[in-house]
């Protein structure tokens, strides 16, 4: 088995791609694409997801959306605001494509999910609520029967 020496070229890339993963994490609400996201680090969009995909597992526009979606979770868990409120302030631009990657990422729709777990965490410090109710890819989900 060989194993290639790290360069310090991607010593730099390694530090440029987690710059653009904090950005996301900090900036999850704002409009952002993969474009102004290469544009930031100085690297071409392709590059940039190729990349972050090596180095992450999954394209910055998915990590940007399983952002989106946690912190979609902790907000319907509260339950004072409505889904279409919650897909605004999380920074999605359209209710639907909100829903159907909500749907995807936990397993049912954001209504059900708002109607089933606002109590399902009460008195669950907020550390571990995240950690118990983070997001997973569908083909990992287990399939839930809707009600």
């Amino acid at each position: 088995m060989t194993s290639r020496p790290v360069t310090a070229q991607h010593l730099r890339d390694l530090a440029l791609l987690r710059r653009v993963r904090d950005r996301i994490d900090r900036e999850y609400a704002q409009p952002l694409d993969v474009e102004a996201l290469a544009r930031g680090v100085n690297m071409s969009a392709g590059h940039l997801s190729r990349q972050f995909r090596l180095a992450y597992g999954e394209s910055p526009y998915a990590y940007l959306m399983t952002r989106r979606i946690e912190r979609a979770m902790a907000l319907l868990r509260r339950g004072d605001l409505s889904v279409t409120e919650v897909c605004f302030a999380v920074g999605c631009a359209s209710l639907g494509t909100f829903s159907t990657r909500f749907t995807e990422l936990v397993g049912v729709p954001p209504s059900t999910y708002r109607r089933k777990a606002a109590g399902a965490t009460a008195g669950m410090p907020p550390c571990v609520a995240k950690r118990v109710t983070k997001p997973i890819r569908s083909r990992e989900a287990p399939a839930v029967a809707q009600s």
